[in-house]
């Protein structure tokens, strides 16, 4: 198996090096526009496989998409953060045409592969992707859902003083503020976690989730990698290896909770085909009134994408 990871960033270096840590492939080829830093950052995880124990080939080009070619997934990280006097369209456009022309290049040398987005704003940028691509709805898919559940989970563990290995939790939504948290799905080694914390509390790591990026902003002065990039690399690793897991994930929605046209994380079954299958729950009136304001929020930044194109 062949994995291609654009863009050699801190999260696509982070994506990359999980990747070949799990050996979740044969190969995994690392792309990025700057000389020099693709090649350097794969050959020095290719050179702790000795110390850690894998045999997965990492490798380095600079622009080169001739040797990704063949790639079973394809991993898109690539994108400028928000800069000083930058407004959000100029963001999106700047970010949708860097997408655009990574996903030509990845669709001419790999016609065949499962493409993940992890570029921001991700939902958006999952659609650029799947409009370029013209590949299935099920092959082009935007990776979030496992990283905010995933900050959910740590918080929880962390109030509860649990392993994170135990609890399973499900969010929907957009990524970001207008995520849909679901307790009534969230459990601990199968307990209903509002049987285990009080409303208060839970309703405060709900808000610490939805800003989860912003709080690490904050601290770091930069945004998140090692969460985000083993989040891409469990989605991968779920498709390489036909795990069949249930993962929340962008996809663009098709009648699904009576929803047309927008792309939305909700729970799915990720296996060989990608999506395998998009697992409807059974909202309440107030999760579906909380899914409905996220999907407004995400059509509005699409129709900012629609009317740049």
């Amino acid at each position: 198996m062949k994995v291609t990871v654009v863009g050699a960033g801190n999260v696509g270096a982070t994506c990359a090096d999980v990747l070949a840590y799990r050996e979740i492939a044969n190969e995994v080829i690392l792309v990025d526009i700057k000389e020099g830093v693709a090649e350097g950052k794969a050959l020095d995880i290719w050179q702790k496989a000795p110390i850690n124990l894998y045999d997965t080939r990492t490798i380095g080009v600079t622009n080169d998409y001739n040797k990704t070619a063949g790639s079973d997934v394809v991993v898109i990280t690539s994108g400028l953060p928000r800069k000083p006097g930058m407004t959000r369209d100029d963001l999106i456009e700047t970010n949708a045409g860097i997408v655009k022309s990574v996903t030509e290049q990845v669709i001419k040398h790999s016609p065949e592969a499962i493409i993940v987005i992890v570029s921001n704003p991700l939902d958006v940028m999952t659609y650029q992707a799947h409009i370029t691509s013209k590949l299935p709805r099920t092959k082009v898919i935007g990776m979030a859902g496992i990283l905010d559940t995933a900050r959910y989970r740590a918080f929880l563990a962390e109030e509860l003083n649990v392993s994170p290995k135990d609890i399973q939790a499900v969010l929907m939504g957009g990524h970001g503020d207008t995520m849909v948290p679901l307790p009534r799905y969230t459990t601990v080694a199968g307990i209903p976690v509002t049987e285990l914390i009080n409303k208060d509390k839970l309703d405060a790591i709900i808000e610490r989730t939805k800003f989860g990026g912003g709080e690490l902003v904050k601290l770091m002065g930069t945004s998140a990698w090692y969460a985000p990039g083993s989040a891409a690399a469990q989605m991968v690793e779920a498709i390489v290896r036909d795990q069949k897991r249930v993962f929340p994930v962008c996809i663009k929605l098709d009648g699904e909770y009576g929803i047309n046209d927008c792309y939305l994380g909700v729970p799915v079954v990720l296996g060989k085909n990608g999506v395998e299958k998009v697992i409807e729950l059974d909202l309440n009136e107030g999760e579906k009134a909380m899914l409905e304001d996220s999907r407004q929020h995400v059509k509005e930044v699409m129709s900012v994408l629609e009317r740049l194109s």
